[in-house]
């Protein structure tokens, strides 16, 4: 899949869930339930044990229903094992020029993450495609509002706080897309296995973005 069109299925989605947890088993089951749920993208955090494995796996069960990536990229060769694993793009609380320059050699999505205004300039300049803002709960969405004034060119997707009551705030700062991880991939119904409880909190979030957008000029 070319960049363009996984970074298209990405702000056309408008919700990348942030598959975290402590333990790999059923995180493939989780996947597919983001999936059905109508979540488009994806990432599995290289926090997860075993993280190249689910990714080599949830790609081979899922297929393109939805965009894989991985998340918590720190390093060259953690991307590295990523692109070989099937991952199309890749996330990061930091920003690495080198693991940028990866990806874009082999054409993937990048998207590292900042927080200040130069920081976030840094990453962009660096080549990234979305830059990810993050902790955002530290400054919510007045925060990513009063970043996109002076940045108006610069795609930005909060991470961190991100949850059912704070999300159309942040889409009405000017998100291209939303960043979710425990409020959407909740701890709780991972180790239950309460797929339906995920599949259920997805449809929440993708209505969330698509009544946005319906009803914004």
């Amino acid at each position: 899949m070319s960049r363009e069109t996984t970074l298209k299925r990405i702000l056309d989605g408008g919700v990348v869930a942030v598959v975290r947890s402590e333990s790999s088993e059923s995180l493939v089951k989780v996947v597919e339930a983001l999936a059905e749920g109508g979540v488009t993208a994806a990432e599995i955090t290289f926090t997860v044990p075993d993280a190249v494995d689910v990714i080599r796996d949830a790609r081979r069960r899922i297929g393109d229903a939805l965009v894989l990536g991985a998340g918590t990229v720190l390093d060259p060769e953690t991307a590295r094992a990523a692109l070989l694993a099937g991952a199309e793009y890749l996330v990061a609380p930091t920003v690495n020029p080198e693991v940028v320059r990866l990806y874009r050699r082999y054409d993937k999505v990048v998207m590292p993450g900042a927080f200040t205004p130069t920081e976030i300039v840094a990453a962009w300049e660096a080549g990234a495609d979305v830059v990810k803002v993050f902790p955002a709960d530290v400054g919510g969405p007045a925060y990513l509002k009063a970043l996109r004034g002076p940045l108006p060119q610069i795609r930005l997707m909060p991470t961190g706080g991100v949850d059912l009551d704070t999300a159309l705030s942040f889409l009405k700062a000017g998100a291209c897309c939303l960043g979710v991880g425990g409020s959407l991939v909740e701890p709780k119904a991972v180790a239950a296995r309460d797929f339906d409880r995920i599949r259920s909190l997805a449809s929440q979030y993708v209505a969330i973005v698509r009544n946005f957008r319906a009803t914004t000029p």
